[in-house]
């Protein structure tokens, strides 16, 4: 350890330096993916230093040194890229070690990882949620239900009579501010947030046929306000019948919801009934596209953490940005129950 801070101490050249620290990190306990934070390096560099500092000391770290090779031939990088077509997906890791260890190739900058799985068709995604729970043959069914009910009474969408709408609800936390910023590497960012756990629900119910979101704000998500929510679709949707799709969640199930729409389509037929509720199959959220309009509203908000001084200003940023936008659902690429349905 005196070694490597001598060496450290007296090398003017930052690549030196950042070997030496990094082998130091690794001797004092701290893990590869730490180093790889503080020093934003790559694992397999890390791995390279210790073991060049490990087999020739000091002399090992110097930029002279002659180590493992950083570049692939061409056979080799054929066979690392068919590599990467042998699962869906990859930690960078793998990459790095796979390259050091049977390859002996190290790259210096993580870019030279990253254009190899560009190669292979892989990139970097963000992962969607998938309830275990949820059941295929019925997520499918229920697809095939809607699309017969679509076409069923497309004329009368069209025409102005029958108004389908997608109704979920939101609930919006003072924690869902934190987000990404720019800023000093050595300096934290801190959001001011009195108290994480003030929340806001908002009902809302997106038009399938224009794409703008009907949003109301509630205390809670419970029968009460559930009704309530209904009367204001009913309010704003005058001389049109209601088809709406929603989840199973308890109160859309419970009896005073269920006495509310007997008394609201009383004595009609069921093709005459004022609101006709649908639900989704359980346990997949993902079939109803209001889902991903919560999260871009959530997203956008997140962009400006470091400028919403209070709760009531994030409530109205998120209120700002349903009001004033038009959700395309095919820009919103659809999956689920709604994806590629044409009515």
């Amino acid at each position: 350890m005196a070694e490597l801070q001598e060496f450290i101490d007296d090398r003017p050249d930052a690549r030196e330096v950042r070997k030496a620290l990094a082998v130091k990190l690794v001797y004092q306990g701290y893990k590869y993916e730490e180093i790889q934070t503080i020093l934003d390096v790559s694992l397999g560099s890390i791995t390279s230093w210790k073991q060049a500092y490990e087999e020739d000391g000091i002399s090992g770290l110097r930029l002279n040194h002659k180590g493992k090779k950083s570049y692939l031939t061409a056979q080799q990088r054929e066979e690392v890229l068919s590599w990467l077509q042998t699962k869906e997906c990859w930690e960078l890791g793998e990459l790095e070690y796979k390259l050091a260890f049977e390859y002996d190739v190290t790259y210096e900058s993580k870019r030279s990882y990253y254009d190899l799985f560009d190669a292979a068709g892989i990139s970097w995604k963000k992962t969607t949620s998938l309830n275990p729970k949820a059941d295929e043959d019925a997520v499918a069914a229920k697809k095939k239900e809607i699309e017969t009910l679509l076409a069923r009474h497309r004329q009368e969408i069209e025409e102005g009579k029958l108004r389908v709408l997608l109704l979920d609800e939101c609930h919006l936390m003072w924690g869902d501010l934190s987000g990404y910023v720019w800023g000093k590497t050595d300096q934290e960012i801190a959001v001011r947030v009195v108290n994480i756990r003030d929340k806001q629900t908002y009902y809302g119910a997106v038009d399938y046929l224009e794409g703008s979101l009907l949003l109301k704000a509630y205390n809670a998500g419970n029968s009460e306000n559930t009704i309530d929510y209904l009367r204001y679709l009913l309010d704003q949707s005058p001389n049109q019948r209601l088809l709406l799709f929603w989840d199973g969640a308890s109160y859309h199930r419970s009896h005073l919801v269920q006495n509310f729409l007997g008394e609201v389509n009383q004595d009609l037929s069921q093709e005459e009934w004022k609101i006709h509720c649908v639900r989704f199959a359980p346990n997949c959220p993902s079939q109803n596209p209001i889902e991903d309009i919560w999260l871009q509203a959530k997203t956008w908000v997140r962009r400006f953490c470091a400028l919403i001084p209070s709760f009531s200003h994030l409530k109205w940023m998120f209120e700002w940005f349903i009001r004033h936008t038009t959700f395309d659902f095919a820009t919103l690429q659809m999956y689920g129950a709604f994806s590629e349905i044409k009515y």
